[in-house]
Parts: structure tokens; sequence; C-alpha cells
């Protein structure tokens, strides 16, 4: 009798024991609890994707206002390096904006035929039709005009070319002046004129000179 009732008495309390062990498990996986816990971490972790998310898009767009104001930056100054590649464009022609050659023809008794290129990247205009000449610094060195040819205004660039022609002895006379060089100037204001070597001494007496043409028949100095 003793020995059944010890066996039984071991039995509860097996079972005892196995209830409480099934208590604390349950309890232990409760549902309620791991939400809590997946709530706890879940906002934290979402806040802390949020944050970095806006801090790139942040990124992105400075990236990309900064990648448009380069770009316009970029524009301003290749207009800006247009405009200084057009500087003097349209502009009156300087003496020192041209290259001048002088060479000796035949026609009309011989003259002296001058000829003005705009130096390289210089676009300008002859603005006064008629150049000041002179040979040497006395009044009776000077160049009179007279009219033939003109095209007012001429646009000097690149090839383009415009003439004139120097004679620079138009009396019968045996007298004379010798020169080896002519003083040209685009105004008589000019603060730079050229000093040209002419091609051979010219024997200087009431010289004439014509206006500028594009065209060299035109330029052949003749007292009408």
């Amino acid at each position: 009798m003793r020995s059944r009732l010890a066996a039984r008495s071991a039995r509860l309390v097996l079972a005892a024991v196995a209830v409480t062990a099934l208590a604390a498990t349950t309890t232990a996986c409760n549902p309620d609890d791991g939400s809590d816990a997946g709530s706890t971490v879940a906002p934290s972790a979402v806040a802390s994707a949020g944050s970095g998310g806006s801090d790139s898009s942040s990124g992105d767009n400075s990236s990309t206002d900064g990648s448009g104001s380069s770009g316009s930056d970029s524009n301003s100054d290749s207009s800006s390096g247009d405009s200084t590649d057009k500087s003097g464009y349209g502009q009156s022609c300087g003496t020192n904006d041209l290259d001048f050659t002088v060479t000796s023809e035949t026609q009309a008794g011989g003259y002296y035929r001058v000829t003005a290129k705009a130096k390289s990247g210089i676009t300008c205009y002859l603005d006064v039709n008629t150049p000041s000449v002179s040979f040497g610094s006395n009044a009776e060195g000077v160049a009179s005009p007279v009219g033939q040819g003109g095209e007012d205004p001429i646009k000097l660039t690149g090839s383009a070319v415009a003439y004139t022609g120097i004679n620079p002895k138009t009396t019968n006379s045996d007298g004379g002046v010798e020169f080896e060089h002519v003083i040209i100037a685009l105004t008589e204001e000019d603060p730079e004129p050229a000093e040209l070597k002419l091609p051979d001494a010219a024997v200087v007496d009431k010289p004439i000179v014509t206006n500028w043409s594009t065209n060299p028949s035109e330029t052949i100095p003749v007292i009408v």
C-alpha cells in the first residue's frame, strides 16, 4: 500500500514540474511580449533608415544643383569668350591694326601702291576714305588728295585688302627732295603713323595720294 502511494506521489510531483515548465515556456513565448519587443526596435530602425534616405536624397539634390550651377557658369563663360573672340568687330581701323606693303608701279609715269591688310585676328573698317601721307616732316612733303577711287567704309579682315596710290612728284621741274621712306596714317590725328621703306628712293615734289579702294586700278594717281 505504501509503495503505491509513493509511486502516485512521485507521478504527481513530476506532473507539477511539467506544468510549471510548460507555464514558464508559454510566458516566454507570449505573442504580446514579442509584439512589444518588435515595436520597440522597429520604429528606431525605420527612423534611422528614413533619416539616411533623407540625407541621401538631399545629397542627390545638392549634387544636381551643383551640376546645374556649374553648367550655367560654363555657358556664361563660353558666351563671354565668344564676345572676347569678337572684340574689335566693327571698330574703326587704327594704323597699328594694319600691315602695309609698298610696291613700285609704272603706270602714269610711275607711282607707289600701298596695300593695307588687317593684322591677324583683327576686323575693322577704314572709315576715313583718304589716308594721310607725307614724306618727311615738312609741309612740302604732305601729299594732297586727288579724290580717285574710294569706298566708304572698307571692311578689312582676313585676306581682304585695300589699296591707295601715291605719286611723289607731279611737277615737270628738276627740283625735289629725295626720300627713302613714306609716312602713312589713317587719319591726320593718328598717334601711331607707319613709316614704310620705299622700294627705291623717291624724288618728292608736290606729291598726291588717292582714296582707299579695293580695286587697284582705281588707285593710279593722276591730276585731273
